[in-house]
């Protein structure tokens, strides 16, 4: 595969991790049919955190249900790592999510009946690892999210920050490639809301976890190292952030591993 060059040099750099190239998505036909994307082109290289952002309607979550392989485009090209992700079958997509993309909602999505880490467990379930694997595993990305002595606690016994942790555990027990949060403090206060992008940010920094994050907070967009907005199915702008808050004062001598 050919390298793309880089602006800067006019040399080839590196191949990107993801590849969209003239993406679309019609729901429905006839006079009835919805265009949620119109061309979309976009690349994302291995360890990036890009938001992105886009009013209601916008195709920002198409978008995003594209790229976690929950939705199909229409026409256009998808590209993991270099594999034709739109010949796969279904059921080579789901093995392609469960290998490599972890997944976060607004609403937490977890087991009420369930202790921590078990809903922790459950993608390990779904790729048939042997219990006393499941455990360490969940014990261990229970400890990474700052929950180390709250495994059996259940949803209702922990904050609303408490278990959007417990949902990030749950995505990132599986060692993903990449990350996929949707709107993930939506549902919080502002103390809280900070908290869980200072851990988005050092799972990206530390463990090089290539995030992608649907916002509509700037506040929360200001974690990401780019920030591409999405207006009427199509890229609108993509832009470098030059000073991403996780770079900023309080948050350096853990990204350069002084912490």
């Amino acid at each position: 595969m050919n390298q793309p060059a880089t602006p800067a040099t006019g040399q080839p750099g590196p191949a990107p991790l993801i590849r969209l190239r003239g993406i679309t998505k019609v729901y429905g036909t006839g006079e009835t049919a919805f265009q949620a994307l119109k061309g979309v082109d976009l690349d994302i290289q291995k360890g990036d955190f890009v938001a992105i952002m886009g009013p209601s309607g916008s195709g920002k979550s198409t978008a995003m249900n594209t790229l976690g392989c929950l939705d199909t485009p229409t026409t256009g090209t998808y590209e993991f790592e270099g594999v034709q992700v739109q010949s796969l079958s279904r059921d080579e997509r789901a093995r392609l999510r469960r290998r490599y993309l972890g997944f976060v909602f607004q609403g937490f999505n977890l087991l009420a009946r369930t202790s921590a880490q078990e809903n922790v467990e459950l993608p390990l379930i779904y790729r048939g690892e042997p219990a006393a694997q499941r455990h360490a595993l969940a014990a261990r990305a229970l400890e990474q999210v700052g929950l180390k002595g709250w495994e059996h606690h259940t949803p209702g016994e922990l904050s609303g920050g408490q278990q959007q942790r417990v949902a990030i555990a749950r995505a990132i027990v599986t060692e993903p490639a990449v990350l996929l949060a949707d709107e993930p403090t939506g549902n919080l206060d502002t103390a809280r809301s900070k908290e869980i992008m200072e851990l988005l940010w050092h799972l990206n920094a530390d463990q090089g976890i290539t995030v992608l994050m649907v916002t509509h907070e700037a506040e929360m967009a200001a974690y990401a190292r780019r920030i591409v907005r999405f207006v009427d199915g199509m890229v609108e702008s993509d832009e470098r952030n030059p000073d991403p808050v996780g770079l900023q004062a309080g948050h350096v001598a853990t990204v350069m591993g002084a912490g």
